[in-house]
């Protein structure tokens, strides 16, 4: 009986974390990683280049490139220091670094760049918040 004890104490944590927005199935489902995805859940602090294939849904602190050829997602927690270069991102955290698309860039709610952006198609939410230049467009009109 001791376990089902223990598991009172978080309660009073839970409510910090219990705003609508982070608790509320919507604005979340976007972020469940698939199964050709991965998980870079809170908590998770990472000093270096990041490289992945498919989708990688970042929730914790990363300080280096992130270099792709897939889907980044980052989370409303996730913290970037560097560079990030893939195929498209979607951004609800904060980014200091400049981003790399060769297909979209998404600056959702609530997320803080400061950094330039260079993308084909930029999506800027109106509560984002966006320090730098953008590059919208592309000059090469064939696939890299």
């Amino acid at each position: 009986m001791h376990m089902f004890t223990r598991k009172t104490e978080p309660a009073a944590h839970a409510n910090e974390s219990a705003r609508p927005s982070v608790v509320s199935g919507p604005s979340n489902r976007a972020f469940l990683p698939t199964q050709s995805g991965a998980l870079l859940s809170q908590g998770v602090s990472i000093k270096g280049s990041v490289k992945f294939l498919n989708e990688l849904l970042i929730d914790g602190e990363v300080e280096g490139t992130i270099d792709s050829t897939g889907t980044l997602m980052l989370g409303e927690h996730a913290r970037i220091r560097g560079e990030i270069r893939t195929k498209s991102v979607k951004v609800r955290g904060t980014v200091e670094g400049n981003i790399f698309v060769t297909e979209c860039c998404e600056l959702q709610a609530g997320c803080t760049l400061r950094g330039d952006i260079e993308a084909p198609r930029l999506m800027v939410d109106e509560n984002a918040t966006f320090l730098g230049s953008a590059k919208v467009g592309t000059r090469k009109s064939l696939p890299a």
